[in-house]
């Protein structure tokens, strides 16, 4: 008789699964075992996860493992794209819940730009043919998944939409290190957070480089534009890897980002923790995100203010279009007529259906105050 996991799994058997699932073994260079044994063992110890949430969360790590053995064999596949370049890349970054997600999707609508789409950063490949997406089976699989998620919880897509063929965030390449606070954002994790704190990202950036390399090898003339609120904890070794990037900043207030991203945290994650709730989401949020962007501050203090775009919250509500615009004349990019219709037609359709902001947050459903707050991101 099959039983139900009541555990994320050990080392070996995330291994086993995933290569029973692939078919493949071959999972690269050693260094991400430390970061999977840390992570394995924080959940193991620290974070009373339900049998669904280790159900979840088996599921998620497992999946940086598959991504991993999929761009090893995809690389061998395709050596040539180790000659791809990466110039200029664009990295929006910012506390989450501050407009980064809109902003991303703007920019990569233009035809010049590309972004990481959701299904490839799962199944890292050379992006095929936008027309033949739905005769791949990965992409069948998470198209068929998400859609299923949209019609199970229709009022969740106000609060963040996605789909595998939308352009999203690029923890997802970070986590075949085993490097990324999406995992502390979903569980009580305390041990990887504070070892996550004290590591050197500059080799999973690189990792995180060879896969822009692979997966844009059809589409070389084209400028990556990259989101991930976590570039906060890593500018240094971003910077080390893409020299010549491009960084835009978004700000907003930190009580309402903070409120923000808690309650969204707390709905991805209902029912998988007796801790991950309420209070403990709190303050584990708050000293991730104050941390970060103190980080962020300090680090950016160090390079170039001309690799630094700053983008306010309420000015890009107001007029999307306009800040982009304006983005555009700070890099010297052209806007053309064709991009700026691209552009609003997707600002139209955001605004429009079940994919209309709806979202409701209160500090205190986290057991924070507005002063709690400022106090964490002063200085």
């Amino acid at each position: 008789m099959q039983t139900t996991r009541t555990d994320v799994g050990t080392v070996e058997d995330l291994h086993a699964s995933a290569t029973r699932l692939t078919g493949l073994d071959d999972f690269g260079a050693d260094d991400y075992l430390d970061g999977l044994r840390v992570l394995l063992s924080a959940y193991a110890k620290e974070s009373d996860l339900t049998p669904d949430g280790s159900k979840v969360t088996r599921t998620l790590v497992r999946g940086g493992l598959i991504s991993r053995l999929l761009a090893q064999v995809a690389w061998q596949q395709y050596p040539a794209h180790a000659d791809i370049a990466v110039p200029q890349p664009i990295f929006v970054t910012g506390l989450p819940r501050t407009g980064t997600t809109a902003l991303h999707r703007l920019l990569t609508a233009d035809p010049a730009h590309q972004g990481l789409e959701l299904w490839l950063a799962d199944a890292p490949q050379p992006r095929p043919p936008r027309a033949t997406w739905n005769d791949h089976p990965v992409y069948a699989a998470l198209h068929a998944g998400y859609g299923r998620q949209h019609e199970a919880d229709p009022e969740f897509l106000g609060m963040h939409y996605s789909a595998a063929d939308q352009v999203d965030e690029c923890w997802r390449l970070l986590c075949q290190s085993m490097m990324s606070v999406s995992y502390e954002c979903l569980a009580r994790i305390p041990s990887y957070s504070a070892w996550l704190a004290e590591q050197d990202w500059t080799a999973a950036y690189r990792r995180h480089r060879r896969n822009l390399q692979l997966i844009g090898l059809n589409d070389p003339g084209r400028r990556w534009v990259l989101k991930n609120p976590s570039h906060l904890f890593a500018l240094d070794a971003l910077l080390a890897v893409y020299p010549d990037a491009v960084v835009i900043q978004t700000h907003r207030a930190p009580r309402t980002a903070i409120a923000s991203v808690c309650s969204l945290n707390a709905r991805v994650a209902r029912g998988w923790s007796t801790r991950f709730a309420g209070p403990a989401i709190g303050r584990a949020q708050l000293a991730l995100w104050s941390r970060g962007v103190r980080q962020f501050r300090a680090d950016r203090a160090r390079h170039a203010a001309a690799q630094f775009v700053d983008v306010d919250y309420e000015d890009f509500v107001a007029d999307p279009l306009g800040t982009v615009a304006g983005i555009y004349t700070t890099l010297g990019l052209p806007l053309t007529a064709e991009t700026r219709a691209a552009m609003a037609g997707l600002h139209a359709e955001s605004r429009s259906g079940l994919r209309r902001p709806a979202h409701r947050y209160e500090l205190a459903d986290f057991g924070l105050t507005g002063t709690q707050v400022d106090a964490a991101f002063e200085g």
